[in-house]
């Protein structure tokens, strides 16, 4: 341990070979059952727990920690003690560290054959989104923004459509991994076992949010510890952390961050932490990680994050016991922690989390009314904004929508309330609402959890389902008498009567299409010469052959309903000059077809 992390590399000496060599001897010296001979892990990557990645394998932070010990000033690792000022890299912001120190003494308690350490958390943490962006979590834990991955669109990552409508990771049509721990939005969900999801309520406020570094140190913890893993084996830990990214950079990252924080660490204020800045290329899909040495300098942290000002911090040296050794820091820590026993310098007091922003309203941005037919989805969308009293966006505010009502409309999953956060900009919109089967109107009540501010409320009407048309699977002639007429002249009116019936039974209702139609059999189309239905508002005039008979309709196609007894009669069929045989096609909609010879003499 002294030889690794107390020494200094010389300048010049930290080439990839020997950054390389610096990561591999990080990595076995602090790694959860280093002693143990790792089986095939040098030739071939272990089998991911999961068909999915947990971060559908999107890119993740390559910086690697500092060579030298992360124990801060005094000799205190920031357990149990006042919060110090240390290494930078060393530094957890305090509500994320809490975060992962609370996650495993819930897993503890529920699987205490996994041994999940909270550092493994954390270093998973670290890669995947920088502690929350630096610990930029509200007093609850949930990030101030969203922090999402890229679209989950196939195009270098999974094909996943979106299964969240948008809820988590603000996408409506696909997942991206989103929160501090990147979870795919289904699998937190979904893709837990029983198909419950991983998600959990880690801060006990009756919501499984990926964006609260509680909840979603609390889920990883648990899809860690999976299919009964022993964390404490080599093996284990190496096929939980691929579940994550499939990749065996990744896992090298991980693990010598894992190392790092099992030396030592120390709480800093939330919104102080280290962002690192190296990522993985960005669709470069399954195996790609940092590479040792690149864009890393061991010994010093790679720049400034979020929420942090200042440049490069060197670190002090140390040999990992606590007591002064080893390579001397280059520069002194730029805000040096209290001494135990100096009496001039009272301990730092932890930091304190600020108060819930206030909500003055919830002001309407979606849509004011809701129409949609029983059995469907209402089209409209329920969206609401929180303001303060100055009008400004809030963001972070549990929202709570609501059916109210005697309806059967309800959420996905059949839920008659959701709870979603809102975003950077203010807004929390609902995920679409089924009307269900029952026909009526309820309200949309919104309010904001915890928060007394006037309820907004938005009416919904659910329209009945149209009585389904009336079906008919069979035509039939009455009389079976032929029908013949002269040219220029009249078949008898009523020639024409058929029955009507449905699995054999009478089809009152039922809608039939008569058409004069061409005598080709594999393609009949409307006839235009020959007989044809006389137009209702010119009948008389065609009758009486006088100057007005030019005027006459002639239709050749028509739809009509049977009556109750499921008998329909044709109109009056009228002939033109023309003779022969000509054809009379009748068709329902469930495919009954019945064919009609007229014969038409000189």
């Amino acid at each position: 341990m002294a030889a690794t992390f107390g020494r200094r590399l010389r300048k010049g000496a930290a080439s990839t070979a020997v950054a390389a060599l610096a990561l591999a001897a990080l990595t076995a010296s602090q790694a959860p059952g280093a002693a143990e001979t790792r089986t095939g892990s040098e030739t071939k990557d272990p089998a991911s727990a999961g068909d999915t990645p947990i971060d559908g394998g999107s890119p993740y932070y390559t910086d690697l920690p500092p060579l030298n010990s992360p124990v801060p000033p005094g000799g205190s690792h920031g357990s149990g003690g006042p919060v110090v000022t240390g290494p930078a890299e060393a530094g957890i912001p305090a509500t994320v560290l809490d975060a992962y120190k609370k996650a495993e003494a819930g897993v503890a308690r529920t699987q205490p054959g996994c041994r999940l350490p909270w550092q493994l958390l954390a270093a998973i943490g670290k890669v995947e989104s920088g502690h929350a962006r630096g610990g930029a979590v509200d007093a609850e834990g949930t990030t101030l923004q969203r922090i999402t991955g890229p679209q989950l669109n196939g195009k270098g990552f999974a094909m996943i459509a979106d299964t969240d409508h948008g809820v988590f990771d603000g996408d409506t049509t696909h997942d991206r991994a989103v929160g501090p721990m990147q979870f795919i939005p289904s699998t937190w969900s979904k893709g837990g076992p029983d198909g419950k999801g991983w998600g959990a309520d880690g801060n006990g406020d009756g919501l499984k949010d990926p964006n609260s570094i509680y909840d979603a140190a609390l889920g990883a913890g648990r899809y860690l510890c999976a299919n009964g893993r022993d964390l404490g084996t080599q093996g284990d830990l190496d096929k939980a952390v691929l579940g994550y990214n499939p990749s065996r950079e990744y896992l090298n990252t991980v693990l010598s961050w894992l190392a790092f924080y099992r030396n030592g660490t120390h709480e800093v204020p939330d919104g102080k932490g280290l962002l690192p800045v190296h990522r993985s290329p960005v669709g470069s899909g399954k195996g790609v990680g940092p590479t040792p040495g690149a864009g890393h300098t061991p010994g010093r942290t790679t720049g400034p994050g979020a929420g942090q000002s200042g440049s490069t911090t060197p670190k002090p040296g140390g040999n990992g016991s606590g007591k002064p050794g080893g390579s001397k820091p280059t520069t002194p820590p730029s805000t040096p922690g209290p001494k135990p026993g100096d009496p001039t310098k009272p301990p730092t007091k932890p930091p304190t989390k600020p108060t819930p922003a206030p909500v003055a309203a919830l002001e309407q941005v979606g849509a004011k009314d809701l129409t949609a037919t029983a059995g469907e989805d209402f089209g409209q969308i329920v969206r609401v904004r929180a303001k303060d009293t100055a009008g400004k966006p809030v963001a972070g505010v549990p929202v709570e929508f609501r059916i109210v009502g005697e309806t059967g409309a309800r959420f996905p999953d059949k839920a008659d309330h959701v709870t979603v956060r809102t975003g950077a900009d203010g807004t929390a919109t609902a995920p679409r609402i089924n009307a269900g089967d029952k026909a009526g109107s309820f309200t949309v009540r919104v309010t904001a959890v915890g928060r007394k501010v006037p309820a907004s409320e938005v009416g919904a009407t659910v329209k009945a389902k149209p009585a389904p048309a009336p079906k008919a699977d069979a035509l039939a002639r009455t009389s079976d008498a032929k029908l013949t007429a002269k040219a220029g002249t009249a078949f008898a009116e009523g020639a024409v009567e058929v029955k009507a019936t449905y699995q054999g039974k009478l089809a009152a209702g039922a809608a039939v299409t008569a058409t004069m139609v061409t005598d080709d059999p594999k393609h009949p189309v409307e006839n235009d010469k020959g007989p044809y239905f006389a137009g209702t508002e010119d009948k008389e005039a065609g009758k009486s052959g006088g100057k007005n008979a030019d005027k006459e309709k002639r239709v050749r196609s028509l739809t009509l309903k049977t009556g109750a007894d499921g008998l329909l009669k044709l109109p009056e069929i009228r002939t033109d000059q023309h003779a022969g045989t000509f054809l009379l096609r009748l068709t329902t909609a469930d495919g009954a077809i019945l064919t009609v010879e007229l014969t038409v003499t000189p």
